[in-house]
């Protein structure tokens, strides 16, 4: 859930209590000089009123003051030293240019001017979120400057990372007072870059806010139902909760075991996330109703866990051990999920105080400052996560801004799987993760010369998926280099983002040429099995951010842009015209079901037609609104529709919030046309691979050819969008003895 901000301590004028403040700030974090942080605050304040008196306001019109209150409040609970605190209160009064970094150099010292120019480096960081933004070469190659020593000052010192964290959380929790644009703009920034960076500095106490706040303004529609179904069970969710702690405590008692029992927080985001990877309604949700128990050893985490199974039914599967096997962040905790009291479903958490405090913490768990010395204690939890940081920092210097922000996101959040080399050597991947990325794990050549792999001894394909406990051997040859295939997302060789980096690098250092033409033979082949024809490649190459076709084809044969990304530009930019009748069998026809409103929910507003906009096409997962029309019900656009916000402009009244039905998918009538050698159970695994893509077929007619020993197979088939169709293909084309298929045009 939503964190409410503390309010500052105020006076009766309305000005803040600057005494009381600072008593707030000293009961939080360890010892520090009050004098010093009180003389950073007036300087804040001083440079406010100047600020005011010479009409020089901020954009935003939030107090820069009160800003730096409220991150040295958010850095004070990660109690955090006395240099921290006093630069996050100086850090908006320098970037607003009120006073130079010598100043402060001068006045505080070395360390605290390091810290502020640090977080401004990272402001480098923003451009990442929407890498299709090209800069000019001499702009881009100063964006690469600015990453590498953001990265840098990252490695250097941490608490640079924990002072951005903290303004990004100011920014977006002001968010709601801008516009949606705006909004829209931080919250995208947040879930991508900022959130998953606290994810992997292990701090929860901020992660989970950022990722609820960002959530809010990019799917509304379904934060405001969960959080409205929160709201309705509040009062019988209290209650029970507070009887199960009761119950809990008097267990634990009985057992001589010293601990800590209470109901923990429900996060909207973690909910939603739960109920679309299974699939589940909002009432499946298991922790919707959860309580944590801290106790003081490991030990007792294990006596916890075997009270709470021998008072309720556990549910099978649902157990994670995460003592034993920490999570790549450091995180350390026992999930467990019972079937409590009244039949309900009841998720409980134990872990230690110590286990407590670094997830809450993370990286600043472990760390202390020596008052007047730069030494501090670490721990294997924080050399764990300053080593991630070293190796964004290498793969950065092989890769410069390309792929750092999939870096940076990417494998946030997974499951792992731990597999061993032949010499019983162990290697964390992702879960999902292949033979290809076992092979770069252990090293950037082996991955490179990768040619086969024995999974327990017995040879396997290279997108085969590897479980924990495999062993994995890797068939190397002496020459070669990567298959442009293991940059293919729908043949499922490649999983980690790591690897993938490392593969996009090795194409890019090919020569030019055989890059343009690997990437225009991609292109054709893909738009011939799709059957798209009189595309303006002109276009097409501009709206994927490159300045000609030939650089596009020299992106898709260095991988810089995937396939994928083309199909779903295609589909946009065929919906941005108006179809000629050979195009008009591009654009899918929505089949009935979501003509009648099942696909798509009116918010307020019960059982109301609508109908997908042929001028954007929108596809679930899109940020959408509706526009009432004038006897068809209601008309679905993208957010970003250039003709939706012509109609916001000229006719506000109609705009209505929609969003994705919760079980519904957009489906839509295709024809596929497939030649193969004929052989017994080709039918059979054809109709596998769709049924894997869970695409649901409508028709199909098989002829073969005796005297050729082929056969020619036409199939109906109902699929979401272009991407998804290209990925059916390129998995039926992988089959044995397939010898084409492609889109069937009439």
């Amino acid at each position: 859930m939503v964190k409410v901000r503390e309010e500052h301590p105020v006076r009766d004028d309305g000005s803040v209590d600057l005494d009381r403040w600072l008593d707030a700030i000293q009961a939080k974090t360890e010892k520090f000089s009050k004098d010093e942080l009180r003389r950073a605050c007036l300087v804040a304040e001083q440079g406010e009123r100047e600020a005011i008196a010479a009409d020089d306001v901020w954009a935003s019109g939030v107090s820069s003051y009160r800003t730096g209150l409220e991150m040295a409040q958010i850095l004070a609970d990660l109690r955090a030293d006395q240099d921290t605190l006093v630069a996050a209160m100086l850090y908006r009064t320098v970037r607003e240019g009120r006073m130079p970094l010598r100043h402060v150099a001068e006045d505080f010292g070395e360390d605290v001017a390091n810290l502020i120019e640090g977080v401004m480096r990272m402001a480098a960081i923003s451009a990442i979120s929407n890498p299709t933004r090209k800069a000019v070469l001499g702009q881009q190659q100063g964006q690469l400057d600015n990453v590498r020593k953001m990265l840098v000052a990252m490695v250097d010192d941490v608490r640079v990372a924990l002072i951005k964290l903290a303004e990004r959380t100011i920014v977006i929790r002001g968010a709601k007072h801008a516009d949606e644009e705006r909004q829209h703009k931080v919250a995208r920034e947040v879930f991508d870059i900022y959130a998953p960076l606290a994810h992997r500095l292990g701090v929860g106490h901020i992660k989970w806010e950022l990722e609820d706040l960002a959530f809010r303004y990019l799917q509304p529609g379904a934060y405001k139902k969960i959080a409205r179904l929160l709201d309705e069970k509040r009062i019988d969710r209290e209650q029970y909760i507070v009887n199960v702690v009761g119950e809990l405590r008097r267990q634990l008692e009985r057992a001589g075991i010293q601990g800590e029992v209470y109901g923990r927080a429900k996060h909207i985001y973690s909910i939603w996330r739960k109920m679309q990877k299974k699939q589940i309604d909002f009432y499946e949700v298991y922790d919707v109703r959860a309580v944590r128990i801290l106790v003081p050893e490991i030990r007792d985490c294990y006596a916890a866990l075997g009270i709470v199974h021998s008072l309720w039914q556990h549910v099978p599967k649902e157990f994670d051990d995460y003592i034993a096997t920490p999570k790549p962040n450091g995180y350390q905790s026992l999930h467990t999920a019972v079937i409590g009291p009244e039949r309900k479903m009841l998720e409980v958490q134990i872990r230690t105080f110590a286990m407590h405090e670094s997830a809450e913490l993370g990286i600043a768990a472990h760390w202390r400052y020596k008052e007047g010395t730069k030494g501090r204690d670490r721990t294997a939890g924080y050399e764990h996560k300053i080593a991630w940081l070293r190796q964004v920092l290498e793969w950065h210097e092989q890769l410069g801004d390309a792929g750092i922000g999939e870096v940076l996101r990417g494998d946030v959040g997974m499951d792992r799987v731990y597999v061993f080399t032949p010499d019983g050597h162990v290697v964390d991947l992702a879960a999902g993760a292949t033979p290809v990325d076992f092979a770069y794990g252990v090293h950037t050549e082996v991955g490179h010369r990768c040619r086969g792999a024995k999974v327990n001894g017995r040879i396997v394909t290279l997108n085969h998926v590897l479980a924990t406990g495999d062993q994995v051997e890797i068939l190397t040859t002496k020459e070669g280099g990567p298959s442009r295939d293991w940059l293919n997302p729908t043949l499922g060789f490649v999983k980690t983002s790591s690897a993938r980096a490392k593969i996009q690098h090795w194409f890019r250092q090919r020569d030019r040429d055989e890059n343009v033409a690997a990437g225009r033979e991609m292109l054709e082949r893909e738009l011939k099995r799709l059957a798209v024809e009189d595309v303006n490649m002109r276009e097409l190459a501009v709206r994927l951010g490159q300045r000609s076709t030939e650089d596009l084809h020299a992106a898709l044969g260095a991988g810089d842009v995937r396939v994928s990304q083309v199909v779903q530009q295609l589909q946009a930019l065929v919906a941005l015209h108006e179809p000629t009748p050979e195009q008009q069998e591009l654009i899918p026809r929505a089949p009935q079901a979501n003509r009648e409103g099942k696909g798509v929910t009116v918010e307020g507003v019960g059982n109301l037609m609508t109908q997908m906009a042929g001028c954007c096409q929108p596809v679930p997962g899109d940020s959408i609104l509706g526009y009432v029309t004038a006897g068809r019900g209601v008309s679905v656009h993208r957010i970003d529709c250039a003709n939706l916000q012509t109609l916001q402009r000229d006719d506000p009244a109609r705009i209505v919030e929609v969003s994705w039905g919760m079980a519904s998918e957009v489906a839509y009538p295709v024809d596929i046309f497939v030649k193969a050698w004929d052989r017994t159970g080709l039918l059979r695994d054809i109709m596998f691979v769709l049924a894997g893509e869970k695409v649901n077929i409508t028709a199909a007619h098989t002829q073969s050819s005796r005297s050729e020993n082929t056969a020619t197979m036409l199939f109906t088939i109902e699929i979401g969008s272009l991407d998804l169709l290209g990925k059916v293909l390129a998995r039926v084309e992988q089959l044995p003895g397939v010898i084409e298929v492609h889109r069937y045009k009439k």
